[in-house]
C-alpha cells in the first residue's frame, strides 16, 4: 500500500541497475540502511516508498522482502508494509550449531577421499581469496569464502548437506558479514581457512575437523555477539553456544 502517515521517513539512495538483479541491490540497500541507522528496527516502512526512493518498480522490492523476511530480517505485515527485525543471538548460535554438525562430518570424510585432488582446488580458491583480500574486494572475497567450503562439501558427496548449508550460508549473508564490525579483516578470515586446507592437502581428517570446528565456532561466536550488541541485550553468548552447540560432558 502507499506511505500513510502510520509509516516512518525514509530516505535511500536510487540503485545503480548494473551488475546484480535488482532484488539483490535492494537487499544490499535494506542492510546498508539498517546498519547506517536510515532504517530503524521496529517502525513501520512502505514497500511503496523503498521502490520509488530507489528508482525501481515494487516487484524487486516485494522479492527482496520476501527473501529479508525468510532470513529473518525483516517481519512483513500484510497490507500495511514491513519492519526490520535484528536478528536474535540464539537464531545465530543455531546456524552455526547446524552447519558444525554437516561440516564436520563432511570435511572429515572429504579429506579421506581425494585429497590431493582437493586440497589443489581448494589452494588455488584460496589464492583467488587472497588477491580479493589485496584488492580490498568484500563482495568477491565472501563469494570465494563460500565456493571454498562448496568444494568440502562437493567432496563429502552428500547433496542434501550441501544444499542446507548453502541455504544457512545465504541467510548469513543476508543478515551481514563476518566482518560488518570489523572483529576481523579480510585478512584474518582467509589466514583462518589455512589449517583448513593444509590438513585437507596432508589428508590429515582429524586435523580437517579441528581446523573446521575452529573456524566455525570463532565466526559464529563473533555474529552472536554483534547480534548481541546490536539488539542491546545483556545475552551471555558463551553460555548460549555451550547450551545449544557444544556436545555435553559425561558425568
Amino acid at each position: 500500500m502507499p506511505p500513510t502517515r502510520e509509516h516512518a521517513e525514509l530516505k535511500l539512495q536510487p540503485l545503480p541497475h548494473a551488475g546484480r538483479s535488482l532484488a539483490e541491490q535492494v537487499i544490499s540497500e535494506v542492510r546498508r540502511a539498517v546498519h547506517t541507522g536510515a532504517m530503524v528496527p521496529g517502525r513501520l516502512y512502505s514497500v511503496y516508498q523503498v521502490a520509488e526512493q530507489l528508482n525501481v518498480s515494487r516487484s524487486p522490492v516485494r522479492e527482496a522482502m520476501l527473501r529479508l523476511a525468510e532470513a529473518g530480517l525483516v517481519q512483513v505485515e500484510r497490507n500495511r508494509g514491513f519492519r526490520v527485525v535484528l536478528p536474535h543471538p540464539r537464531e545465530i548460535v543455531e546456524i552455526f550449531g547446524v552447519r558444525l554438525a554437516l561440516e564436520l562430518p563432511a570435511v572429515r570424510r572429504a579429506a579421506r577421499g581425494d585429497a590431493a585432488g582437493l586440497g589443489a582446488a581448494l589452494r588455488a580458491t584460496m589464492e583467488e581469496m587472497a588477491a580479493a583480500v589485496e584488492a580490498a574486494d568484500e563482495a568477491l572475497f565472501f563469494q570465494l569464502d563460500q565456493a571454498l567450503h562448496d568444494h568440502v562439501l562437493v567432496a563429502a558427496g552428500n547433496g542434501r548437506a550441501r544444499a542446507i548449508v548453502g541455504g544457512l550460508r545465504d541467510t548469513m549473508r543476508i543478515l551481514g558479514t563476518s566482518t560488518d564490525d570489523r572483529s576481523r579483516t579480510l585478512r584474518q578470515v582467509h589466514e583462518e581457512h589455512e589449517p583448513i586446507v593444509a590438513a585437507v592437502a596432508a589428508a590429515d581428517a582429524e586435523g580437517a575437523v579441528r581446523a573446521m570446528r575452529a573456524h566455525l565456532t570463532n565466526t559464529g561466536l563473533i555474529l552472536a555477539r554483534q547480534a548481541a550488541r546490536a539488539q542491546g541485550e545483556p545475552v551471555d553468548v558463551d553460555a548460549l553456544w555451550a547450551s545449544i552447540v557444544d556436545e555435553p560432558q559425561p558425568g
